[in-house]
């Protein structure tokens, strides 16, 4: 996966709101994913992904279903559950 573009510095607990694009959102997701500004974290990259094709990001439906394939069943309810949550503090 190339992500030379990414920022370093990634804080999406404290500087990603609800008017994020699911660009943005993707981005967040691939940090994640690869540990770029972050602690590498599957459940939480599946949790970006998945609020990113919420809010229009192809490119993220093909990221999160990586990461599915890399998850346990119980490790997917809890990105789900995590991006539930996020959606609820948003609103």
């Amino acid at each position: 996966m190339p992500y030379s573009d990414m920022a370093v510095d990634v804080a999406p607990e404290t500087g990603i709101g609800s008017n994020a694009t699911g660009e943005e959102l993707c981005r967040v997701g691939l940090a994640y994913s690869t540990g770029v500004g972050v602690d590498a974290d599957m459940i939480a990259a599946h949790k970006w992904f998945n609020l990113a094709v919420l809010k229009g990001s192809e490119e993220a439906k093909e990221y999160r279903q990586q990461m599915a394939d890399m998850l346990s069943s119980e490790e997917i309810k809890r990105a789900l559950k995590s991006a539930r949550d996020w959606l609820n503090l948003m609103n």
